[in-house]
């Protein structure tokens, strides 16, 4: 099977796709395109499966950066190889041609950035406690420092959970409103004193009051297993493990 891999207009002329489980190597929970070393995959499927997407990045797989990811407001400019072990953050940017970068989700939000005029990208992973310290906002300072100019970023969050299946307790509602009452907007009621908490609108409210433009693909990760891995799908199910989904973008 092919690979599948969606794009935006946005984030033009340069290469970039949030990547389906489509066309992988992977079986059994994992089946599909799953590109997560921290998985219990096979590690020697995994290296396949990223393989293929660089080989459709059109770099060399050494050239598809990753790091360590810990739901941090963390980014690290690449300036060239990143150390091994992997750095700990959640977000990378750089101006250097022929360097991928590269975010692995199952649920939270990719989030890829595009400053064409100044030739500066970046890629972020933001589930919601790396958006609500500041992981979007950063990686758009960090792209500034390296010359972009924020009202020439273009980001756009690409597949992850919708407001309808993303259930949460009254404990984490009450964190979100006691940063700012306002925040009430990204929540709907749910049953028996739950709510469910829109995380695409949240992200897209960060990234605009960051003074860029912005947009979401539509794709909820949860209601789409044939196309995507669900963390929280995953754990209904009683799984004993999860895909992660790869998005890339490079210069």
């Amino acid at each position: 099977m092919t690979l599948e891999i969606i794009t935006a207009d946005g984030l033009a002329p340069f290469r970039h796709g949030f990547f389906t489980r489509r066309g992988g190597a992977s079986s059994g929970i994992f089946s599909g395109l799953n590109c997560g070393p921290g998985s219990s995959d096979q590690s020697e499927i995994v290296a396949i499966n990223r393989a293929r997407v660089a080989q459709a990045m059109e770099v060399e797989p050494e050239a598809l950066l990753t790091v360590h990811q810990v739901h941090s407001p963390d980014v690290v400019t690449v300036a060239g190889d990143l150390p091994d072990p992997r750095p700990k953050a959640d977000a990378l940017v750089t101006d250097q041609p022929g360097l991928a970068l590269a975010i692995l989700t199952a649920d939270c939000q990719p989030v890829l950035f595009a400053d064409s005029e100044n030739s500066v990208i970046g890629a972020a992973h933001a589930g919601w406690r790396g958006a609500r310290d500041g992981v979007l906002e950063a990686t758009v300072d960090a792209m500034v420092d390296l010359g972009a100019a924020r009202a020439s970023i273009h980001a756009v969050i690409g597949p992850c959970i919708s407001q309808r299946a993303y259930e949460v307790g009254p404990e984490f509602l009450d964190t979100f409103l006691a940063e700012d009452p306002a925040n009430a907007r990204f929540f709907a009621g749910g049953e028996s004193g739950r709510a469910h908490f829109d995380l695409p609108a949240y992200g897209l409210h960060k990234l605009r009051e960051a003074g860029v433009q912005a947009e979401w693909t539509r794709h909820c990760t949860y209601y789409d297993a044939e196309r995507f891995y669900s963390y929280r799908r995953a754990t209904h199910a009683k799984e004993a493990d999860y895909g992660r989904l790869i998005s890339v973008i490079r210069l």
